[in-house]
């Protein structure tokens, strides 16, 4: 097993967030007390350990206009740290925002926690909790919704129903296969108890791109939740693990889909057998910038089988995934370029939660049948696109660097509040150089601390602003030109958050 998910990683990456001195006290500090009270669990619903309990109710109780000031004190104080703050902000999400009908909407409290810390980890010292104390008041503004449409909250692990620890797994894998949430909720409870972090891990990738509903949140969720461990630790698996089961067997109102033959789940059906026909040495080829524009050209007209049969042939002729991956990020952004908005812009949150599942999973199968489903994925999006509106015609390879001497960060990110076409010509001509590009990514990533309002902004800000390394150098600076079409400008109103978040901790 990689140890990107071995127990090890995990209290390395708990201790490391505890030891930030910017970021708060020793992880062993403790919260104040509270009363027996306060702290007696509704038996109904599910309880977290005693170390991070508390902290969650104090989440869950504060009031949105008071949550920021209290946290922030309670930090000052040494009462409270980094790790904690985003731990109890992740479970407290868990327990009181249903993930459906749809991993998203308001379900976007918990799948921005992850943006949020990775935001803060890239920030400036100064800024270091603008991000996560933005995730607090969407928290409150989520939980809020849950309320009005019905309170929904994690029950605790249903009793007298568990499998034996050495069945749990086989159970869960029935229960995915089944769309079975009842028992998948209690095999997910004991495999995450008694298996790896990998090996669950590898399992709910599959199942979590199995599947086009809901635009790709799932695989997001999947992502983004297990590097959320890596910093609340893996003592806090069990609700996370259930909750994302929970989500991924979310069927949106239709008929099981175990039982039915629905577009959604084709591409996976489809591709298990795809990934067959692949040559065993598939991952020693050669990058080939030719096969990544052949690939644009696919993903712009072809069908989800036929993308996903062109990448197993180029594959086979000995073309490197590295140049699939090429393709399929810039195509993503891309189509980004083409509509802008919400379907435009999951194509590269989805192709990044895919790409950190690719890399980190152990299975060679996996691997493959995460990369013919990232294909399926953009031709769906394109298609969805589609069905919302006009779709322009543009082409990243047509896009032209700006025709000026110069060109400088403040002029680009005021395009980005007006002119977003000039924006990204701006953008192409400016990011030439290393030093230029990290400039960049700094200015947009403080942009969306001033200026974000939708948890949009930190996922995708986040995603792409990775994804940029993770291209091949030839394709980074087309890639970065097209992620203006979603990024915040500098003419945008600042977020009032900013003021209150800054006033709370000079208090």
């Amino acid at each position: 097993m990689r140890d990107s998910f071995s127990r090890r990683r995990f209290l390395q990456s708990t201790s490391a967030a505890g030891s930030l001195g910017v970021l708060g006290a020793s992880w062993l500090n403790q919260v104040p007390a509270v009363t027996a009270e306060e702290t007696k669990p509704d038996p109904k619903s599910v309880v977290f350990t005693a170390d991070i309990e508390p902290t969650v109710q104090l989440l869950e109780n504060t009031q949105r206009d008071k949550l920021l000031e209290e946290v922030a004190g309670r930090i000052r104080k040494g009462k409270l740290n980094y790790q904690q703050v985003v731990t109890a902000l992740q479970l407290a999400g868990i327990r009181n925002v249903q993930p459906r009908p749809s991993v998203g909407f308001k379900f976007h409290a918990v799948l921005v926690v992850n943006s949020a810390h990775l935001a803060s980890l890239a920030s400036a010292d100064e800024d270091r909790w603008l991000p996560i104390f933005w995730a607090l008041d969407a928290f409150k503004e989520s939980q809020a919704k849950d309320v009005s449409e019905g309170n929904w909250t994690m029950p605790a692990v249903a009793t007298g129903k568990l499998p034996a620890p050495h069945e749990a797994r086989e159970q869960l894998t029935h229960a995915l296969e089944k769309w079975d949430a009842e028992q998948a909720d209690v095999a997910a409870a004991i495999l995450a108890r008694t298996a790896s972090a990998g090996d669950i891990f590898e399992l709910l990738c599959r199942y979590g791109a199995r599947d086009f509903r809901a635009i790709g949140h799932k695989i997001i969720y999947v992502a983004n939740a297990f590097r959320a461990l890596q910093v609340m630790g893996w003592q806090h698996a069990e609700p996370v693990i259930r909750s994302l089961a929970y989500a991924i067997l979310n069927h949106q109102g239709e008929d099981n889909p175990a039982n039915n033959d629905y577009a959604a789940d084709r591409p996976y059906k489809e591709n298990q057998k795809r990934i067959k026909a692949i040559r065993n040495d598939w991952q020693d080829g050669k990058v080939d910038a030719g096969a990544t524009k052949e690939l644009l050209v696919t993903l712009r007209t072809s069908s989800a089988a036929d993308a996903c049969e062109a990448v197993v042939q180029m594959l086979n002729q000995g073309v490197a995934p590295q140049s699939i991956w090429d393709g399929m990020l810039v195509g993503g952004g891309e189509l980004l370029m083409r509509q802008p908005g919400i379907v435009g812009l999951h194509t590269l949150t989805t192709s990044n939660a895919i790409h950190y599942a690719y890399q980190n999973v152990q299975q060679d199968e996996t691997r493959r049948l995460l990369l013919l489903q990232n294909a399926a994925f953009l031709t769906m999006f394109r298609d969805a696109m589609e069905k919302r509106g006009k779709v322009s015609d543009a082409e990243v390879l047509k896009l032209e660097p700006a025709d000026k001497a110069s060109v400088s960060l403040d002029e680009i990110f005021a395009d980005v509040s007006g002119n977003r076409d000039a924006a990204a010509r701006a953008t192409l001509a400016y990011a030439k150089t290393e030093e230029n590009a990290d400039e960049f990514i700094r200015r947009a990533r403080l942009l969306v601390f001033l200026k974000g309002r939708d948890s949009h902004d930190y996922k995708f800000s986040s995603a792409v602003l990775e994804d940029y390394r993770h291209l091949s150098p030839e394709w980074r600076d087309r890639f970065l030109a097209t992620s203006v079409y979603n990024l915040r400008g500098s003419k945008a109103n600042d977020n009032e958050l900013v003021a209150r978040t800054r006033q709370a901790f000079s208090a």
